[in-house]
Parts: structure tokens; C-alpha cells; sequence
């Protein structure tokens, strides 16, 4: 493939990615936007700060603790763990997306780039579609998905601030409210490996009995705790009740030979 008829073909990519933005994870992401520009203008957040905050944060729960606790009059130190904190969360999603569509010619700073695009909604949809798109086009591809979706919700987010004064409460938390309800359907069905499927109803369970227990550290211990138990029950127990299961497979298969 010539040098020319390669960027055509990135360039073809990168404009499919971007039609991403009709996709349905998409479209409830951006609703949920709609409800984030009601919660800013409701928090005291200027409509430039709130833009801003949608560029370059990007995540909407990670917005959503910096104004929660900007208004809570936390320090500066304490804003910046807590945000952090939240967002550590995507490195496990970026360190399973990256190898998916990475080439030995794509260069690191690309992919460094890309990284912050990287959230639930483009994860999400980037290993749910790249199943249909070549390993050559996937990182324009998902370029043209992520840079669309961060610039349009951008943009909503500006033009939706001045409007939402005119929602009533009921109707902006709705709106936020769809992305979760989304994306637990979403993850559970895009769930590849026994583990995610375990992780999840661990999580489903332990996360309101823990918000009683230790408000607080809920999250922090559903996740750590039950991400280990995940892991340790799919591979002591699903993984070694497989491989029993097979190798009674194998000493079954020469019986059935010598019957037949």
C-alpha cells in the first residue's frame, strides 16, 4: 500500500469514527451533558469554566466531584487527590484499549494523545465496533469518535447553559441520570471475560452495603476488594472448573473412540 493510498484510507477511518457520534452511547452521553450544564449553572460555575472542564477533565463523574468539591470549600490539595482518585479508574480501560488498536507503526505520542479520550462511552464503543474495523484504521478510527465526541459535548455543554435554567430539577437529574442506568447494561453486555462479569456483581452488591457500612471509602473498597475477589474467584474457581472440565473432555473422547 502506497504512502498516499494509506492516508486515504486513515482519513476514511477517521470520518467513519466520527459518525460514532449518532451511535447510541453516543447520543445518551450527550443528553447526560445537558444535565452537567444544569448541575454548573446550579453549582455557581461560569459557562467558560464549565466548557473547560468538559475539554479537558473529560470524564463526567470526575467533572462532577471537581465542582462537588469546589463548593464544599475543599482545599486545593484535596480537589486534586479526589479527582485523580476518580480518574485512575480509566487506566485499566486504556491498558485493555491500547493493545487493541495500536500497529508497530503507530507512535507513542499518538496513542499518549488519545488516552484522553479514552472514558466509559468511547470504551465502550471502540471494543464493541473495532471487531469491524482493520487493525491499520483503528486508531484513526477511534480519533475520529473521541476528538468529535470532547468537541461536540463542548459545545453543547456552552450552548445548553444558559437553557437548563428553564428545566426543572426533576428533568435535569433525569437526563444525568441516563448515562449510569447506560452504561451498567452496556458493560454487562459488552463483557467479554468471565472476570468483568463476576467484577460486576460483586460490585452491584457490595457497593450499597459498603455506602452503609464505610460512607466514605465505598467506592474505594468495592473496588479494590472486589476487584481482587473477581479475580481470584474467576481463576481459582470458573478458570479451574474449565480446565476439569476439558481434560474429562479429552479422557472421555478415546472411549468414545474405542465404542464406536
Amino acid at each position: 500500500m502506497t504512502s498516499a493510498s494509506s492516508d486515504i484510507s486513515k482519513t476514511r477511518w477517521f470520518f467513519a469514527g466520527m459518525r460514532g457520534l449518532f451511535s447510541l452511547p453516543a447520543i445518551i452521553l450527550m443528553i447526560s451533558f445537558v444535565g452537567f450544564s444544569a448541575f454548573a449553572l446550579e453549582s455557581g460555575v461560569s459557562r467558560a469554566e464549565a466548557m473547560f472542564m468538559t475539554a479537558a477533565v473529560w470524564a463526567l463523574p470526575a467533572k462532577m466531584i471537581l465542582i462537588g468539591t469546589m463548593t464544599s470549600g475543599a482545599n486545593l490539595l484535596a480537589i486534586f487527590l479526589a479527582v485523580s482518585l476518580s480518574s485512575i479508574r480509566m487506566m485499566p480501560m486504556v491498558a485493555s484499549l491500547v493493545p487493541e488498536m495500536r500497529t508497530g507503526k503507530t507512535p507513542t505520542w499518538v496513542l499518549l494523545f488519545l488516552s484522553h479520550f479514552v472514558a466509559i462511552t468511547a470504551w465502550v464503543f471502540a471494543m464493541g465496533t473495532f471487531k469491524d474495523v482493520p487493525r491499520e484504521g483503528r486508531v484513526a478510527y477511534f480519533a475520529g469518535f473521541g476528538i468529535t465526541l470532547v468537541t461536540i459535548n463542548t459545545i453543547l455543554v456552552g450552548i445548553c447553559y444558559g437553557l437548563v435554567a428553564q428545566f426543572p430539577p426533576i428533568v435535569a437529574a433525569l437526563l444525568f441520570f441516563l448515562t449510569p442506568v447506560y452504561f451498567i447494561a452496556s458493560i454487562w453486555a459488552t463483557g467479554r471475560q468471565s472476570v468483568v462479569k463476576v467484577a460486576f456483581v460483586v460490585g452491584v452488591v457490595a457497593g450499597p452495603v459498603l455506602a452503609v457500612l464505610v460512607p466514605g471509602f465505598d467506592i474505594l473498597i468495592a473496588g479494590l476488594g472486589g476487584g481482587t475477589l473477581a479475580y481470584l474467584f474467576d481463576r481459582y474457581v470458573i478458570r479451574r472448573g474449565r480446565r476439569s472440565a476439558s481434560a474429562e473432555e479429552q479422557k472421555m473422547a478415546p472411549q468414545a473412540e474405542e465404542v464406536v
